[in-house]
């Protein structure tokens, strides 16, 4: 059997903590945040099943320097590591590469995720990488690849790799057709999940953990959105199966809040079994429980059911109060449904999270002011508890990105410039007056109305002031990552 390391490389920069793994849109923020990765955690554990002996460096979460994780890669000695990129940081992965190259000869090199799935020529040209694994189910193609290296079993479709003569070779296209029941519970443990158990803005209530029950979402058509170049086809686990996985959580482990990062949480029948699970075990007055959802797919008593089942967090991708600029993300969404949803799940006690974006090259500066003002409007009616504001990147892979090379409206091909410091799309309005739009929204978070709706939210003083406290310090991080 062999030695296998799971890790994120260190990458200095004065931007700040770069936000890598289990994110959709890379971010460098000032005050750290740190994601558990549930993919590479599961992959760790098949490993290990397998008989495997499994390594987690997270140089990252850990706070390493890039000396300090060299050293440890180097004393650990591992066969193969797998590393995950993305779009903003694959060039520092290239290098990193090398050096692990130069440090560990014999090492077998691994990379996965969304850059090298949309791009994977590219990767195989630019460092000496032994596989790409393409595709989101990473975790399954590296147990498929440990035991092609092991035993001679065949490669599976979407690794890319080196003949003997160093020419690249690949499997053909992947297939997202893994059974997620034949997952195992995560060996927390193993993958170190307190590290990302309290820098997180989403956990009101700590130790949280994240979990998935699906990949990835039951739309999957967003254009701007790199999972969907991951996860073409949405699979779920069973109800029965997450809400197993939640009472591990909270009885093995003592957490108190968990986020499923599923795209989408399921709806329908699906998410009305689950709720009355939770109820039935008694989960829901032991945990908060937090998800991804879409505007308009829920109805009130839903969200009623919701609420009774222990959900606290919502968080819906709001992204544009342009009905245009909807149909052309293809959400599939009419704009007035985003007020109505937000007020029925915050009617419905629910904590709603919205995700905004800016800078599309279509929009205006009026179309961005009315963006603008919606979600000022939904903070301070108390219609959204908190917010995300981003700047839109179109990334390798989307959609959104064919249409922007093909109608040149890419402003630099350098991957660099991809991350959200600064806008890589040519739009008619200039990149100074989208950041001074986007702290507009974050400074609604201040207007005397939402401070009070707040403060009628109040229910747990202790621990509320210290999420208060947590969130204010991140909304001081967002506008200094955005000045």
């Amino acid at each position: 059997m062999m030695k296998v390391a799971i890790a994120y490389t260190p990458i200095a920069s004065a931007k700040g903590v770069p936000l890598l793994s289990q994110n959709r849109q890379f971010q460098w923020f000032n005050r750290p945040t740190f994601i558990y990765p549930v993919v590479p955690a599961y992959a760790a554990t098949m490993a290990r099943d397998d008989g495997h002996e499994v390594l987690w460096l997270d140089g990252i979460a850990e706070r390493w320097s890039e000396e300090q994780f060299l050293e440890r890669m180097v004393a650990a000695q591992p066969d193969v590591v797998l590393l995950e990129t993305k779009t903003p940081v694959v060039k520092a992965t290239w290098r990193w590469v090398e050096r692990l190259r130069a440090a560990l000869p014999a090492m077998k090199i691994v990379l996965a995720g969304d850059h090298v799935t949309a791009l994977p020529a590219e990767s195989m040209a630019n460092c000496t990488a032994d596989y790409l694994l393409t595709g989101g189910d990473y975790d399954f193609l590296l147990c498929n690849l440990l035991r092609h290296l092991t035993t001679g079993e065949v490669l599976e479709p979407g690794i890319w790799h080196r003949g003997a003569d160093g020419s690249v070779r690949n499997t053909g296209p992947f297939e997202t057709r893994h059974d997620l029941s034949a997952l195992p519970l995560i060996d927390r443990e193993l993958t170190r999940w307190r590290l990302y158990s309290v820098h997180n803005g989403n956990y009101r209530r700590t130790p949280g953990a994240y979990i998935m029950a699906g990949r990835d979402c039951w739309h999957g058509r967003c254009t701007f959105c790199s999972w969907t170049t991951l996860f073409p086809n949405y699979r779920v686990r069973t109800p029965e199966a997450v809400a197993d996985e939640v009472g591990h959580l909270i009885e093995r482990h003592g957490v108190r809040e968990i986020m499923d990062d599923t795209g989408c949480f399921p709806a329908g029948e699906w998410l009305r079994t689950f709720c009355r699970l939770m109820i039935a075990r008694g989960y829901n007055r032991r945990i908060y429980f937090d998800c991804n959802m879409r505007f308009g797919a829920l109805e009130p008593a839903d969200y009623a059911l919701m609420k009774q089942a222990g959900f606290r967090f919502v968080l819906f991708g709001l992204e544009s109060a342009n009905q245009a600029t909807l149909d052309r993300l293809d959400k599939h969404l009419k704009a007035e449904a985003i007020r109505e949803g937000a007020r029925a799940a915050a009617a419905a006690g629910l904590d709603v999270h919205v995700t905004v974006m800016l800078g599309f090259p279509w929009e205006t500066a009026d179309d961005i002011a009315r963006t603008v003002a919606l979600a000022r409007e939904l903070l301070i009616r108390g219609w959204a508890y908190t917010l995300q504001v981003t700047l839109a990147i179109p990334y390798p892979g989307t959609p959104l990105f064919r249409q922007c090379d093909e109608q040149g409206l890419l402003a630099t091909r350098d991957w660099d410039d991809f991350d959200m410091r600064q806008a890589v799309m040519r739009t008619p309005v200039d990149d100074a007056a989208i950041r001074g739009a986007i702290r507009r929204i974050y400074r609604a978070f201040f207007h005397p109305r939402a401070l009070w709706n707040r403060l009628l939210h109040t229910r747990h003083p202790v621990e509320d002031v210290k999420f208060y406290g947590r969130g204010f310090l991140s909304l001081v991080g967002h506008l200094r990552d955005f000045r």
